[in-house]
């Protein structure tokens, strides 16, 4: 009756499995520094332009439609506030990790599915080197030390974006802005900004490392593990996000 659930919850498992032997594999030898560093520069680096660019429209379109609302009060200079504890809070961790997902984990799939699929995974094994410890550990390694980085970035970006929104259309000074924008941040918030992007990184980087593994039937496999990885990382994202925001709010 319950036959439809094994798969998922197999599937599910090897997942589990999988990243344990990857933490696992952080605390012994070999390490594999060159692969690590060669990982932060794809992820963290390569990602970059587009996490600037997104944070700070992020910032402009928040300061923008929320002093709209503001004014009709006369509170337009709250404006810093908002944008403060949205950025820090929500939307910063939230959308780099989309971004890194859709960049990242779909590159990660693909390169390790192209490996699958021309078995070069199994000549590794046969040569006596760990496929986890080569590939996937390096990665998770770099992408969680790179996108709470980029989220600080991003998160920085976007007040400055919002204060250009601030001085130069509702003619806030620079100091209401920016001291507003600092003064309303909780250690709570702050935590919370930066252990979510902690915790979206090594769902990133195993899930593409998980699905690209798993790739089976030659270049059309390929295609379809990068597709998944993506998909299957939003989703995680998404629900990932209300957890760890519900937990925070009784902290």
């Amino acid at each position: 009756m319950l036959d439809f659930l094994k798969a998922p919850v197999e599937s599910f498992q090897d997942f589990i499995v999988l990243s344990f032997r990857a933490v696992g594999n952080i605390f012994r030898s070999p390490h594999y520094a060159d692969d690590v560093f060669q990982q932060m520069d794809i992820i963290g680096v390569g990602s970059f332009p587009i996490v600037i660019m997104i944070g700070f429209v992020s910032g402009v379109i928040m300061a923008m439609q929320m002093a709209r609302a503001l004014t009709q009060y006369g509170a337009q200079g709250e404006v810093g506030q908002i944008v403060s504890v949205a950025l820090v809070r929500e939307l910063g961790p939230l959308l780099t990790a989309l971004l890194v997902a859709g960049r990242n984990s779909s590159g990660i799939a693909s390169e390790i599915g192209s490996m699958k699929v021309t078995e070069q995974l199994d000549a590794m094994r046969a040569l006596g080197t760990d496929p986890i410890q080569k590939l996937v550990t390096p990665r998770l390694i770099a992408t969680a030390f790179m996108l709470p980085l980029l989220t600080i970035i991003s998160d920085f970006v976007g007040l400055i974006g919002g204060w250009m929104i601030a001085r130069y259309l509702l003619n806030i000074g620079d100091s209401q802005y920016w001291t507003s924008a600092w003064q309303i941040l909780v250690p709570n918030d702050i935590g919370q900004g930066l252990i979510k992007p902690f915790v979206f990184a090594i769902v990133i980087a195993m899930v593409g490392c998980f699905y690209g593994m798993r790739t089976t039937g030659g270049t059309q496999g390929v295609g379809k593990a990068t597709t998944t990885a993506v998909v299957v990382a939003d989703i995680w994202i998404f629900g990932l996000t209300a957890m760890i925001g519900r937990i925070f709010l009784y902290l």
